[in-house]
């Protein structure tokens, strides 16, 4: 099954739009149509369903989108292998990762490994745990930046811990203390992130059933529902960096805290750019002074 086809046809999948899928990769719509009717024809049943508001996998196409994402990933690997004896310089990751670890720690990875890899494309995605999870299961990214759980059946590379934190309003009846117990929080709204399935959150809540009436995807939408004086919001530390304006950051007392790293399927499915890259995130993430020195890899 031609490459080119198959990478395509995930894109349409992902995207649900033949129109940004041409847009994508400088084709018109119609060109796009066409090349996934021949691929249909190819394989001998549909894969699409087509509507006004866009297009969706067909089951029988749902049961080929693993196969066919593993097959793109092997033959990265190829490709990227021969470019590696050739000098590394072509290539692509797919990053999986936290907002705080996209936003605060990977720039920095990223811009080091830019300007010694120029010609590798790099694509993040952001998420949740169970997103980053789920990119990683369907091999949509290379690796995942997320925080450890007893259920990732990856390798696992820790970098760095972070405090799990609660943000109050500068007014709210805890802002004028150094640090807080999680009794404290029993009578509290609490405004749950990721929609209340933060991983992080309810391994710090397991026991408790706590208040709250809202429930947003990213941290920083709480962070202006806290504004507000609608709740408070439990995290990670890394989140707050830079973000946190008219807000008090108490941290627990007993401290917790979650293990950040990376995680990736095994050393031998890493296509070498992806396992150079794992190695500027080790160097680069444990240096404490990442931000106020350069570090020569």
């Amino acid at each position: 099954m031609d490459r080119t086809r198959v990478k395509i046809f995930l894109y349409v999948v992902d995207s649900g739009s033949l129109t940004k899928t041409a847009s994508a990769f400088g084709y018109t719509t119609s060109g796009i149509s066409h090349m996934m009717s021949t691929m249909e024809e190819e394989v001998g049943f549909p894969l699409l369903i087509r509507s006004r508001s866009g297009v969706l996998p067909t089951a029988n196409a749902k049961k080929l989108i693993p196969i066919l994402r593993s097959q793109l990933s092997w033959d990265e690997q190829l490709q990227q292998t021969i470019s590696e004896i050739s000098g590394m310089n072509s290539g692509s990751i797919t990053i999986a990762a936290y907002s705080s670890i996209a936003s605060q720690w990977l720039p920095t990875v990223i811009s080091r490994f830019h300007r010694d890899y120029p010609a590798i494309d790099i694509n993040l995605l952001e998420g949740t745990w169970q997103e980053v999870a789920n990119y990683l299961s369907e091999h949509r990214a290379d690796m995942g930046f997320y925080s450890y759980q007893p259920s990732i059946k990856y390798h696992w590379v820790p970098l760095k811990n972070d405090k799990m934190v609660v943000i109050v309003p500068p007014e709210h009846r805890l802002a004028g203390r150094d640090s807080v117990k999680i009794s404290d929080l029993d009578e509290e709204n609490i405004i749950m992130p990721a929609y209340g399935m933060d991983m992080d959150v309810q391994n710090v809540l397991k026991g408790r059933t706590p208040k709250y009436q809202f429930t947003t995807l990213e941290n920083y939408s709480a962070f202006g529902m806290v504004e507000q004086g609608l709740g408070v919001v439990i995290t990670n530390e890394l989140i707050t960096k830079g973000r946190v304006n008219r807000m008090k950051i108490l941290p627990f007392d007993p401290p917790m805290s979650i293990s950040l790293g990376v995680a990736f399927p095994s050393d031998t499915q890493l296509t070498p750019a992806a396992a150079k890259f794992i190695e500027y995130a080790k160097v680069i993430i444990r240096d404490s002074s990442m931000f106020e020195v350069s570090k020569e890899i």
